[in-house]
């Protein structure tokens, strides 16, 4: 059975409401949970992301965004005393951040907060890990 050019575009426009809806459910929990910390959603992102020493394009990348904008949250999480930039071990040009012993604590109430009723919630383990899959699998073939 062929799909006619008129459905398929309906039903794509469909999909993409979903994904879009949900991105926008996740981001206002995001930001949420961030100002319940004290925190904006950005610098919320990037504590998230930061599970261990990375370089600010590696922390760039995982936030889906500019480095120039990853450098501005950096700047804010350093002054605020929960980041902390040192020389890479392994290229001089470059700079690892770390978190400190106080952004590795808000990092972990951070975690715990956003599992909290999260937009997936809903979804068990296996749906999640399947959503996981199909939505990589749509990126990654675009």
């Amino acid at each position: 059975m062929t799909t006619s050019p008129d459905s398929q575009a309906i039903a794509e426009r469909q999909l993409c409401g979903l994904v879009n809806g949900l991105a926008q459910r996740i981001a206002e929990h995001v930001r949420e949970r961030a100002a319940t910390l004290g925190l904006t959603a950005s610098q919320a992102t990037a504590l998230r992301e930061m599970s261990g020493p990375m370089t600010m394009r590696e922390l760039a990348d995982r936030m889906s965004c500019e480095p120039s904008n990853t450098t501005f949250v950096v700047d804010k999480l350093e002054k605020q005393s929960l980041i902390k930039r040192h020389p890479h071990p392994t290229d001089r040009r470059a700079k690892h951040l770390v978190l400190t012993p106080e952004g590795a604590a808000l990092r972990t109430r951070l975690l715990e907060l956003l599992a909290v009723d999260s937009p997936l919630s809903g979804l068990t383990p296996q749906e999640q890990r399947v959503l996981h899959g199909l939505l990589e699998q749509a990126v990654t073939s675009a």
